[in-house]
């Protein structure tokens, strides 16, 4: 897996995260015990640091940045889906970020909300707790999440990481 150091900012991964071999992380990036980092991600701390909680999937070629001003900080027991793009922004603790939606520029996802698939949550745009976000831009409908869904997801992806750790072997 390419883990890179970028001069003295280098990635700190816990022993109990998993990191697929063709996710690339980058420079001040912190990953907690039990998330996954997925194929073809790309976690790029060079501006600012990204920090993912415990318990969190970051899922394949999703794309993590930040800004000089503006850290990317992911929770714990996150679900971030397939093809998102977070710069900047704060997930909190228990939420999901649908398929290739996008989360920008000091925007902060309440804990527990939902961003649906394909939406765009622009610059400083606040969702709250157990909202979902859906849409492009994205429209706020309050108490529409459903966080029983997004723990099932979460830990789906912790017993697969475990299962990827454990059964996965490269055959060329």
């Amino acid at each position: 897996m390419p883990i890179y150091a970028l001069g003295e900012a280098t990635p700190t991964i816990d022993s109990a995260a998993y990191i697929h071999p063709d996710a690339v992380i980058i420079g001040d990036v912190r990953v907690g015990a039990e998330s996954s980092v997925w194929p073809g991600a790309v976690l790029r701390g060079d501006d600012g640091y990204i920090e993912i909680g415990r318990g969190t999937s970051i899922q394949d070629n999703s794309v993590l940045h930040t800004t000089p001003a503006d850290a990317t900080v992911v929770g714990n027991d996150c679900v971030i889906g397939h093809i998102v793009h977070l710069e900047g922004c704060v997930i909190k603790d228990g939420c999901m970020v649908g398929n290739a939606a996008m989360v920008l520029h000091r925007s902060v996802i309440g804990p527990g909300a939902i961003v649906a698939a394909n939406s765009v949550v622009l610059y400083d745009v606040t969702v709250p707790a157990g909202a979902l976000a859906a849409g492009s831009p994205a429209v706020i409908k309050e108490g529409r999440a459903r966080p029983e869904l997004v723990a099932l997801a979460a830990e789906s992806y912790r017993q697969r990481a475990a299962r990827f750790s454990r059964d996965l072997r490269r055959l060329d």
